[in-house]
């Protein structure tokens, strides 16, 4: 310009797959989140780098848990059964929100184990919510233990699903099996795994039953023994599922080993403001970019209007 000001204002195609695409345009390229292939059945899978902004050190341990499931489930009896006397309690960087993790070893394996708030759901509509579903999406923890109410399954099994949306290395503890008999219910875990595509371990924590085969079921995932493969509802009505399959396509394109990329695509549509910041980040991956903070303004990645 001739006063030797400059403006960032670009012409921007304000559709989701227009804004993915235009990313593409200014050469963001990426890295592949570390995966598990044919030659390291064993490897974790978690994202050191995005743990360590949440306040974990995967230094000295091998893989990490998240444990996650509805307020009044046992979880931190779970959490206290797995762990023992070896965990310490904190806050989450920069939130109020308290975090307690702790550690335990098992199949020569040591384990960090971290236990998220207690939430109904994973919309992030308040804090608590927030942390959890940001530790589980850019954390990408090598097994997410989902404890649940055996007595109130129904209830307990919207987390579960919305958690299967996110990652597919999911374990289900089904606690507090013990109440589930005294009220008169059975549960076929066997059939339940089926439904889910994951583990199912019964346990009645506070008498430290079924955790050695919470302990295993753990291992498997984490180590690739057991592969998951989770049940996700796909009903949505035409017009949307054609919208989410080519937004999908476009970040796929961008980020080809995120695994919950259908997911991040049904957030963005319904103008998630914590993932539109996440993938205007680069936050989803690894990202190498030329001249970051340019890029980043000239992008014009306003997703805010992606959901209008």
């Amino acid at each position: 310009m001739s006063d030797g000001t400059q403006t960032n204002e670009v012409q921007t195609d304000e559709t989701p797959a227009g804004i993915v695409k235009k990313m593409k345009k200014d050469k963001v390229t990426m890295q592949p989140f570390p995966a598990v292939s044919a030659g390291c059945n064993t490897c974790a899978v978690h994202n050191a780098a995005n743990l360590f902004k949440l306040g974990v050190d995967m230094t000295e341990w091998d893989y990490v848990v998240a444990l996650s499931g509805n307020p009044n489930v046992g979880k931190s009896t779970v959490f206290n059964a797995l762990t023992g006397l070896h965990q310490h309690t904190g806050n989450w960087p920069g939130k109020t929100v308290a975090r307690a993790e702790g550690g335990f070893e098992y199949g020569g394996a040591r384990y960090k184990i971290v236990d998220l708030p207690g939430t109904y759901s994973l919309l992030a509509t308040s804090l608590d919510e927030e942390v959890a579903r940001d530790f589980i999406l850019f954390g990408q923890p090598d097994v997410t233990v989902v404890v649940v109410d055996a007595s109130r399954l129904e209830r307990n099994l919207n987390l579960v699903l919305q958690i299967l949306e996110i990652t597919d290395r999911v374990v289900v503890a089904l606690n507090l099996m013990d109440e589930a008999k005294r009220h008169g219910l059975q549960v076929d875990e066997r059939q339940l795994a089926r439904k889910l595509g994951v583990p199912v371990a019964p346990t009645v924590a506070r008498y430290n039953e079924g955790m050695d085969g919470l302990l295993q079921a753990i291992s498997d995932v984490a180590t690739g023994k057991t592969v998951c493969r989770p049940h996700r509802f796909q009903s949505e009505p035409s017009d949307l599922r054609h919208a989410v399959d080519q937004l999908e396509r476009e970040i796929r394109t961008l980020y080809p080993d995120l695994p919950n990329a259908r997911w991040v695509a049904l957030r963005l549509l319904d103008g998630d403001e914590r993932i539109i910041q996440a993938l205007r980040r680069g936050e989803l991956g690894d990202l190498s970019r030329t001249g970051v903070d340019e890029t980043a303004d000239n992008i014009g990645l306003r997703l805010e209007g992606a959901a209008a």
